[in-house]
């Protein structure tokens, strides 16, 4: 799988073409390699990026102006070996995918999608540019899939690491039905708190959901070994947090947009967390992951 590189002093990233996905991010100095690398018995991505739709659909489809449409689960980015790299210098890579007949029978927009992977000192910049070329509005979610490897030092365990946001927050993550559809039922996760423990039965019954979430940056830290990494993601409304239970990773997601809701309608405009862009507009959502 083709893959492009890009450094600075501090890091050093590695992008597949496919997807556009990130599949390395390595302090030099300590040598440490901070994304997980897709074990296939484990789980076999590195870090999706999501769109137009974040999750699944009810029965896999979706309707817009009366025509029933289909769209893989977390979108048609992830996997894709249509994204090309578009610009490419020391520390910054950007790919693109262009809209196509091929995209106009699952997604009927004319769109350009842009990701823009960009090192700033320890700092890298994950830019998500949408640019509307139609001559009606958008409907799409957007969103990160990142896994971060845990477990990074000799004799630490999973429950060695917690999640540590930047503020007190009272957290009910919502809970997914068999289908995967986000049902109204909620569960308490943190009441005037700011650390989430991790364990590992903590994702028994998948992932954390967290709409609206207050809170835009979280630490992943090591008790024994101190903070690992941030993430700050204020573009984003809502969250999510995930591995393959007992996995040697967790995923931080930042997310404009949430899986179809058990009562969807399932037509598009109505669909709850989706952003609108108008005819001829373009917008950009950016997050950070900083590295210790």
């Amino acid at each position: 799988m083709k893959k492009h590189s890009a450094e600075n002093e501090y890091l050093k990233i590695e992008v597949q073409e496919t997807g556009a996905e990130l599949c390395s991010l390595v302090n030099k100095s300590s040598g440490i390699e901070h994304i997980w690398q897709a074990n296939p018995d484990v789980w076999a991505s590195h870090a999706p990026n999501l769109f137009p739709v974040i999750g699944v659909l009810k029965n896999g489809t979706y309707y817009f102006e009366g025509k029933e449409y289909s769209v893989p689960k977390h979108g048609f980015i992830r996997y894709n070996n249509h994204i090309s790299l578009k610009e490419k210098s020391e520390n910054r890579l950007v790919f693109e995918l262009g809209y196509s007949q091929e995209s106009l029978e699952i997604y009927p927009f004319k769109f350009c999608f842009r990701i823009a992977f960009t090192l700033n000192g320890k700092d890298l910049e994950i830019s998500h540019q949408i640019i509307n070329r139609d001559t009606k509005p958008i409907y799409y979610s957007v969103g990160g899939h990142p896994a971060f490897n845990i477990q990074l030092f000799k004799d630490e365990e999973i429950e060695d690491y917690f999640l540590e946001f930047d503020q007190r927050l009272d957290l009910e993550t919502y809970l997914l039905n068999d289908e995967g559809l986000v049902s109204t039922k909620t569960k308490k996760v943190l009441e005037n708190d700011h650390q989430i423990q991790l364990t590992r039965h903590i994702f028994d019954n998948d992932a954390l959901i967290f709409k609206n979430i207050r809170s835009k940056k979280v630490n992943l830290v090591s008790a024994k070994n101190g903070k690992i990494l941030s993430m700050e993601f204020k573009d984003f409304k809502n969250f999510g947090i995930w591995a393959k239970p007992g996995a040697s990773y967790v995923c931080l997601e930042p997310w404009l947009g949430i899986a179809d809701i058990e009562g969807t309608n399932q037509n598009l405009p109505d669909k709850e967390g989706i952003e609108v862009l108008e005819a001829g507009k373009k917008i950009e959502q950016t997050y950070h992951i900083k590295i210790e």
